[in-house]
């Protein structure tokens, strides 16, 4: 029997563990149940994905794309007539009226770097991109804390179950901003 040509098959199996994770976190996620949730053969997984680690790699790069595509697309970023401390707040305050549970899968799978190290060069990609998109208005050591003030701001809102509040993130990112001298 010829094997039937599916190109679309990695990227349901990527989208399947994304799934299973959001429903029953790391922990779920076996080949198994990936291949279940993808309406796969379980030899699917392990042909695109020969590991569990290779897999959440797959899932954490595709995750880390949403809040870095948002940055990137901004156009107003790249205006230097943008005070860039509303402009990161408005785009924080955006992927925080999104989905929340999709925003709590993806440090989900950030924080798992802390266990696999696997994951720590992916999730260094994410601080890393995004840093050097906000080193294009100020320099690379006030870009980097930019992004660690944003992943924190981030941090506190899922883990205490609050509501993202703009005015104290505009506040604390305007300060790092007039840190560096730019606008």
């Amino acid at each position: 029997m010829a094997r039937r040509y599916d190109p679309g098959r990695r990227d349901r199996i990527i989208g399947a563990a994304l799934r299973v994770v959001a429903d029953r976190g790391i922990d779920g996620l076996s080949h198994r149940t990936v291949a279940a949730e993808a309406d796969v053969p379980l030899g699917s997984t392990t042909y695109h994905f020969a590991s569990l680690d290779e897999l959440l790699v797959a899932a954490l790069r595709r995750c880390n794309e949403n809040f870095a595509r948002a940055v990137r697309e901004s156009g107003r970023l790249d205006d230097p007539g943008t005070d860039l401390a509303d402009e990161l707040t408005r785009l924080l305050g955006e992927w925080f009226t999104g989905e929340r549970q999709a925003i709590e899968l993806e440090y989900e799978l950030y924080l798992a770097a802390l266990r696999r190290p696997a994951l720590r060069p992916v999730a260094a990609e994410w601080t890393d991109g995004v840093g050097e998109l906000l080193a294009r208005r100020t320099d690379p050591a006030t870009a980097r804390a930019l992004v660690a003030l944003l992943d924190g701001i981030s941090l506190q809102v899922l883990l205490t179950g609050g509501e993202f509040d703009a005015a104290y993130a505009r506040e604390m990112l305007a300060r790092i901003v007039r840190g560096s001298g730019v606008r």
